[in-house]
């Protein structure tokens, strides 16, 4: 009966990161000392606080029936505040629509904007799942490349360069997965002079990972002047409030948009889980200081592990300055072995690394760039100087 899947599901990559993941669950489960650095899943607990709002919820017993499918009206105000204070966004209430997931948000906003072979410019390296949710809307993913040299950022040229009269959209993340780097208020601004020299193009910003941010201002190009009715702000719970699991994402786009998107999440989905909901609302109306704290860690941690790079043969690393990740350039290991296994590629160093250092990384061609790999260091200190040494040694054997 496999036969009878879809083209649609037969085009479809699977997603890297969770495949590297699964594998190193496989190995874990047969007793091998696997140390993940694949998933972008933060090592601390849900903050207290958070956790509280969720049980409360739960003991009032108010939120079993279903949710509005946008979210519920004191949430997408506390987001839209959120918005206005932290951002200088203005997004109203009946302008934002909550999720399972920053993912699906992202993949509302393509359903809802895309028609048969509109194309959407991606700034890559990019998060893995931006070209998949693209081709499933029907869109057209065009890549523009930064490399590790301007800390893998695009430039205005090359994004003008990229714009045809099919352009529906433009998407790119800041703070950047895979690559930590984050766009500042400046280089925005010259980018949104290029879209502005095009009326009917949607800029969508993808800033799950602000909280995570080292330097010290973030920036959202729909507060620059004239980009508010054309760009759509994605963001979630997941990583700077330690709530993966909890599955609630958010976006603030145009009227119109949200609507669409509003209409398409009702036949797929329906609402973002009611606890869920109120535990993001607690969050978003509470004290920051949990999550100032885990940024803080992050920055220690990043520290310790471009010192610990640097140290590996073959390695060639910029300087993050937001989310949890490197992404070394590892060209110069390719065409080398061990004597019984040459690599070719970064996906062969991938599996090389699970191998002979039981680490599991993920193959930079998923996320744009075949010339890279992508070490996430949202794990335990001991995790992170075990793992490089790990590598380090394995690498060490190639030649």
């Amino acid at each position: 009966m496999s036969t009878m899947v879809s083209d649609r599901v037969k085009n479809m990559a699977e997603s890297a990161t969770l495949a590297m993941a699964a594998k190193a669950r496989e190995l874990k489960e047969k007793g091998i000392n696997v140390i993940s650095l694949s998933l972008g899943e933060p090592d601390f607990k849900t903050p207290k606080h958070i956790q509280e709002g969720a049980k409360a919820a739960i003991d009032e017993g108010k939120y079993f029936a279903y949710p509005p499918v946008n979210g519920y009206l004191d949430l997408r105000q506390a987001i839209s505040a959120k918005f206005k204070n932290e951002n200088n966004l203005d997004y109203s209430p009946d302008q934002i629509v909550v999720s399972n997931g920053a993912k699906q948000s992202i993949a509302n906003v393509f359903l809802a904007l895309l028609n048969e072979g509109d194309e959407v410019v991606v700034f890559s390296p990019y998060w893995v799942s931006y070209s998949s949710l693209i081709e499933l809307a029907g869109g057209v993913p065009v890549y523009v490349k930064g490399g590790i040299e301007s800390d893998f950022k695009v430039t205005p040229e090359q994004l003008a360069q990229a714009i045809t009269p099919k352009t529906k959209a433009i998407i790119y993340s800041s703070p950047c997965n895979p690559t930590g780097s984050v766009f500042t208020l400046e280089e925005l601004t010259a980018i949104s002079e290029v879209i502005k020299k095009h009326k009917d193009i949607v800029v969508i910003a993808d800033e799950i990972y602000e909280h995570i941010n080292y330097t010290g201002a973030h920036a959202s190009i729909g507060a620059i002047e004239g980009m508010i009715d054309r760009t759509v702000t994605i963001n979630g719970m997941a990583k700077g409030f330690a709530m993966t699991g909890w599955r609630v994402g958010y976006l603030g786009a145009p009227l119109w948009l949200a609507k669409a998107c509003n209409k398409i999440q009702g036949q797929i989905t329906s609402a973002n889980c009611s606890i869920a909901q109120r535990a993001a609302l607690t969050a978003l109306t509470t004290d920051l200081a949990p999550t100032v704290e885990m940024s803080k860690e992050y920055l220690r941690r990043r520290d310790i592990v471009k010192a610990l790079l640097d140290e590996v043969p073959g390695f060639k690393t910029n300087l993050p300055t937001g989310a949890f990740y490197f992404f070394p350039d590892v060209t110069a290991l390719f065409g080398k072995t061990d004597g019984n296994v040459t690599i070719n590629n970064a996906d062969d160093l991938s599996l090389y690394l699970l191998d002979q250092a039981q680490v599991s990384v993920v193959t930079g061609d998923a996320f744009g760039d075949a010339n890279c790999i992508r070490l996430s260091y949202a794990a335990s200190e001991e995790d992170l100087r075990e793992a490089i040494t790990r590598i380090k040694i394995a690498v060490s054997k190639l030649s």
